[in-house]
Formats: structure tokens, sequence, C-alpha cells
């Protein structure tokens, strides 16, 4: 697997409905080895041309199409308008945690726009991917890539950290991240060369709000809107209930 993407390229489908649109997909197939275009049965001789020996084509609709993929892929490129794309996928969307990351490249191949599970379902990463190979630009729009900041449901999956929070917990630390409020960061355990891989890779500096800590007893509870603690430690019961709604945990693997 690429150290860009989020999951293995065979497990990417790249679905284009024109003759010009299956052209520009052969470059993406080809940036992908082992994805697999899928096009419209009219326009097989271009969709083997384009992607030889990694095509399908399909009769009827593509809208009949979309439930299978969606069971069978992880991610999906599409080259169609946003719009369609859209309506398209509406009747079939589940959850952030289970979709699959989609993302949208115009048939001129200038921009490559995550449309649905760009942090959890690797549409970020796989637009930033394909922006690189095609010379497009990415349009991210989540707020954390967008401003290169700390994505709280990320921090470290890319390590093997596991994170313990619930939902609501999750939105108010990544709240607090990208509003610049202050967030404690301590880290107790897990590699401390974090940054430079994290989400589709950060290479610049620390968020500011961000304010790093050896040990949980060391930080002044009241001061932070949010607190990300590392540790392999038990939460400390007498530390629970200032904790409460605030806190999420990450668990690196713990070595052998």
């Amino acid at each position: 697997m690429s150290p860009h993407l989020p999951f293995p390229a065979e497990r990417i489908a790249v679905v284009s409905i024109t003759r010009h649109g299956i052209a520009l997909a052969g470059h993406v197939v080809a940036a992908l080895p082992g994805a697999r275009l899928f096009a419209p049965e009219k326009f097989a001789t271009e969709a083997e041309a384009a992607a030889p020996g990694a095509s399908t084509c399909y009769a009827g609709k593509t809208a009949d199409q979309i439930p299978i993929l969606f069971s069978n892929f992880d991610g999906i490129v599409a080259i169609v308008s946003l719009g369609a794309m859209v309506r398209l996928v509406a009747p079939h969307l589940g959850k952030k945690e289970s979709d699959p990351g989609v993302v949208v490249i115009d048939e001129a191949g200038r921009f490559v726009i995550p449309m649905l599970s760009g942090h959890l379902g690797g549409a970020n990463a796989l637009a930033g991917t394909l922006a690189a190979a095609l010379d497009a630009t990415a349009v991210l729009t989540t707020a954390s890539d967008a401003r290169q900041t700390l994505a709280v449901d990320l921090l470290g999956r890319e390590l093997g950290w596991a994170f313990e929070a619930s939902h609501d917990e999750i939105v108010r630390a990544s709240a607090a991240m990208v509003n610049d409020e202050p967030v404690a960061f301590v880290q107790e355990a897990g590699s401390p060369d974090w940054w430079r891989g994290h989400a589709n890779g950060r290479s610049g500096p620390l968020p500011a709000n961000l304010h790093p800590f050896s040990r949980l007893e060391d930080v002044d509870l009241a001061r932070f809107g949010a607190v990300l603690w590392i540790s392999h430690r038990p939460l400390p019961p007498e530390l629970a209930n200032r904790l409460a709604g605030k806190c999420v945990i990450y668990r690196p693997p713990v070595a052998a």
C-alpha cells in the first residue's frame, strides 16, 4: 500500500460515464495500480483501452451500481459532476464510520474534491494522492485539513493508536482544535514522531493552541477546552468527573 493511501488500491473503484472522462480515468488507474475502472458497456472499447485488464463494464443505470460499489470498495473515485454524484450516493448513505471515501474529479482533471467520508473514510488522503499524481488541486473543505491543524479523530491512526471517547467528546475536542481554544496534549506513551504522518501529512509546526504535557496530573484542567491523553494507564478515578465530556483517550499498541 502506498504510504499516502488509507487503504489498498485494490479497494478503490474508479467510475466514469463519458468518453472523455474514461480517458482521464485511465490516468487515475495508472496512478493507483490495482484500482478498477467501472464504465457503461457502450464505452467498453474505450474503457479497455484506458485501463487494460482493469476495467468492468455494466449494463443499465449507473445508479444501480452504487450500492454494489459501496459494499465492495473502500474508496470510490468518480469522474462525474459533484451534483450528480451527490444525487447518486444520497440514497445509500449510512455512517461516516462505515461509508466509503468518495472523491470527485472534474472531467478536465483540474480539481480533486473529497465529497464523502473525508476523514475516517480516507477521501481526503486519497484526494491528496490523486492531486499530486494528476498535477491537480485538492479541494479540502474539512476544517482541520484546510488549516493543517490536528484532526482529533485521526490522531495516531497510522501508528495503530485506538481512541476511547464518545461521539460528543470527539465533537467537543474537534471544535476546540479548529476554534483555537486551548487544548492539552498529554503524551505518556506511543511514538513522539506522530505529526509528520498525521492525517494527510503535516509539514508545518504544531498548532499554537496545542499545549504539550508529559503527565495527566500536571494539567490544570480548568484552563483547557479539551484534553487529548495518550497513555496505557487507566483513567485516574479522582480525575474522571473533571474530565467527563472533554477528554479523548488514545491507546498506542503495547510493545511486546
